[in-house]
């Protein structure tokens, strides 16, 4: 079977690569291992326009936050499901410094897109937010499980639901076999299985492992809230909260010592306490050391490529990098240097 374009992985990655490949008339396969995409499937889904505890606006967000929305919209569409919920997202100042730093912000056009509104008082009795917020737009979540699960579907003649044997990925002249199949070339969205890749294990992946709670509590505004951790509302007085961040215990277990810190900071930022605890998931992100993803080509081998590394932003980044890589492969279009794994070639 000869095809276009082998790709490893169904995360958000390589399921949003896939799509705009198969848009482009191309055809493909997909090698995904059941119960894999362990980091997609755990992650918050949020997209965000201003992160960080210095409340900046994040790397390249005027690019990345055109494509957002319409992206995963279309992808409704494609398979009349819904995933995407936009909604603002509350950060409460800490100090009255950092209220009047905002409400300068306030005047810059840079942040025009992404400001709601400024508040310089509490936004309710259930928040510990004595010097207000700021109130952001362009933002929201996304429900990861059900895209993949939706586009799974979509991809039903092109899924291979196995796991990947690099051994069985042999070249041949201008092609490379991977039993029965026959490709030019081979795109790796695997995340952290890259790592192991004997084409990739050179990069500097920084995995990051990363725990979230959700739990009941009363207090259900019309906004995400998010300073020390996040506080999605999944419905029915459940909240999706954290998350943890950690480069040293990457063991796939939850821990309580995680449990106890989101739940802590917590308090510090919704006074209600929580009923109960629902549930406690932990995955480990794909990330870099320079905290960019990799995109790009292979510098020995023919038709090796890589789309991967998108750590905790996969859901801000991926669309619009999806195009990017997309374009490099259909059309040879460049790839942005801070992205272009050739940054790192000379640590081969």
């Amino acid at each position: 079977m000869e095809i276009d374009f082998l790709l490893i992985g169904q995360g958000l990655a390589g399921t949003a690569l896939a799509y705009r490949l198969k848009q482009a008339g191309k055809k493909i396969k997909i090698i995904d291992q059941p119960g894999a995409n362990n980091s997609s499937r755990v992650a918050a889904g949020l997209f965000n326009p201003v992160t960080g505890r210095k409340m900046v606006k994040t790397w390249k967000a005027d690019s990345l936050f055109p494509v957002i929305k319409p992206f995963y919209k279309e992808l409704e569409k494609l398979t009349d499901r819904k995933f995407l919920t936009e909604k603002a997202i509350y950060r409460p100042f800490l100090t009255i410094e950092e209220q009047n730093e905002w409400m300068g912000n306030s005047a810059d056009p840079g942040f025009e897109a992404y400001l709601e509104q400024i508040f310089s008082d509490s936004q309710s009795e259930h928040l510990k937010d004595p010097y207000g917020g700021v109130m952001l737009r362009n933002s929201g979540w996304l429900h990861i499980n059900n895209l993949l699960d939706a586009m799974a579907s979509y991809f039903k003649e092109e899924l291979l639901l196995e796991r990947f044997d690099e051994d069985s990925l042999k070249r041949e002249n201008e092609f490379w076999n991977y039993k029965e199949i026959k490709t030019k070339s081979v795109v790796y969205c695997n995340g952290l299985g890259a790592m192991n890749s004997r084409f990739f294990n050179y990069l500097p992946f920084a995995p990051v492992k990363g725990e979230i709670v959700e739990g009941k509590q009363d207090f259900t505004p019309d906004y995400v809230v998010n300073r020390g951790v996040f506080r999605v509302h999944l419905g029915e007085g459940v909240h999706r909260v954290g998350s943890t961040y950690t480069k040293h215990d990457l063991d796939v277990g939850a821990t309580e010592a995680a449990k106890k810190e989101i739940l802590d900071k917590l308090t510090e930022l919704v006074k209600l306490p929580v009923q109960e605890t629902v549930s406690h998931r932990t995955g480990i992100r794909p990330a870099t050391r320079d905290r960019k993803p990799f995109l790009g080509k292979h510098p020995a081998e023919l038709g090796v490529y890589l789309f991967n590394g998108f750590g905790a932003k996969g859901v801000s980044l991926i669309p619009y990098f999806s195009e990017q890589m997309a374009e490099y492969l259909l059309n040879d279009k460049a790839i942005d240097s801070e992205v272009d794994i050739a940054r790192y070639f000379n640590y081969i």
